[in-house]
């Protein structure tokens, strides 16, 4: 099924006062309100003051019973513990927003944020592998963000053990951005606590979930998209087949980001999901040279105050496809196709004819309220 987008020219200006930043932490925070549905409320309803009043009507609607929406009190105190911590939000629509990130079909109207944040307007590559990443693999990775930072590049990946955490402690210096799957403050892995706070000197962290969240297992496929959506590449060292590595560098075909790879010895696992990935075409990576030849041919990053998302001279977020009411649908129809025998994921969304991004949020819905099962290898099954 093809999709239709209908960008909308009048973007939704951020919030300038402290009580707008309640009020759009508010909406996002309400239950059923993903990002799509967040940016649909701000320009159905003009503002989210306007749109968390007409929520429980819109969940009525869509015979949602009981709808209540986020309480005040719970996001002055998620505010109060950024305070304490020293975290800053940023929302989409500010000049601190990352321009690139912007430009993805899902971007986080949200970002909770510590450290440099004057780090974000410069050009940034990702750079993510394996957890354990063999120590020719570390070498290679702390070698390359060396090198790509000597030639101005902020270099991203998300704090894991291995390939991500070589990458950002080779960067310390020059700067670094670690995207966090739960919330900026919460150390994950707990042995990287000491690189994280570290980063804080010359880099940031960055995460879109609340403050204090603890990581699991989903958070990460959505992290990833974050990591690749703020970056003009993505290299990946060391990866299996099925691996998160994988799952960022998917991301970061579908946002139109360059993938680069370093190949490996084929009887290495560590390294088949990067020897697919140059079979499918990714750039083959050797050194940094080959990663800054294979960006030449992209523009280079305007000034960032050019790109400041005022009204009517910023890209939109992409409208929500399904209201309340399509999505109450979806989570029949994935209930009906499901079984106590494991189905495929990427069966089950072929079945439903429907975009990915539109049924992985309701997937999470339903794992959430205990109505269907995660399997190992990507599958799904019906909970008796």
């Amino acid at each position: 099924m093809t999709e239709e987008f209908h960008p909308s020219t009048h973007p939704p200006l951020p919030p300038t006062t402290e009580d707008d930043r309640v009020l759009w932490l508010r909406l996002l925070r309400s239950r059923r309100v993903g990002i799509a549905t967040f940016y649909r409320l701000l320009r159905e309803h003009g503002t989210a003051k306007a749109a968390l009043d007409a929520l429980p009507e819109v969940a009525r609607e869509a015979s949602v019973s009981g709808y209540k929406i986020c309480p005040e009190g719970v996001a002055l105190a998620e505010m109060r513990a950024a305070h304490a911590k020293g975290a800053r939000m940023v929302c989409i629509g500010s000049p601190d927003y990352p321009v690139s990130l912007t430009e993805i079909p899902d971007p986080p109207p949200i970002l909770w944020v510590m450290g440099q944040l004057d780090i974000l307007q410069r050009p940034m590559i990702a750079m993510v592998g394996a957890r354990n990443a063999s120590s020719l693999g570390t070498r290679m990775a702390k070698s390359l963000a060396k090198d790509l930072a000597s030639e101005g590049y902020v270099v991203v990946s998300g704090l894991a053990r291995g390939i991500d955490a070589a990458a950002h402690n080779a960067t310390l210096e020059t700067g670094t951005v670690a995207v966090f799957a739960g919330g900026v403050d919460v150390m994950y892995p707990a042995e990287n606590t000491r690189l994280a706070e570290n980063i804080l000197a010359h880099g940031l962290r960055v995460s879109e979930q609340p403050m204090g969240l603890i990581p699991h297992a989903r958070h990460f496929p959505v992290r990833n998209r974050i990591i690749s959506g703020m970056s003009r590449a993505v290299v990946i060292v060391e990866a299996a087949a099925r691996s998160g590595s994988l799952i960022t560098a998917r991301n970061a075909l579908d946002q139109g980001r360059e993938v680069l790879s370093v190949p490996g010895h084929p009887l290495d696992s560590r390294a088949s999901g990067c020897n697919m990935l140059i079979r499918d075409g990714a750039h083959l990576v050797r050194n940094a040279a080959d990663v800054i030849e294979a960006l030449a041919p992209l523009a280079k990053p305007a000034d960032p105050a050019q790109h400041s998302m005022d009204l009517g001279t910023a890209p939109p977020p992409p409208p929500e496809q399904r209201g309340l009411k399509e999505t109450a649908q979806l989570h029949g129809q994935i209930l009906q196709r499901l079984g106590p025998s494991p189905v495929a994921e990427d069966q089950l969304i072929r079945d439903l004819v429907t975009p990915a991004r539109l049924v992985a949020p309701v997937l999470v819905d339903l794992e959430l309220d205990g109505k269907i099962r995660r399997q190992p290898g990507g599958l799904l099954s019906l909970v008796n």
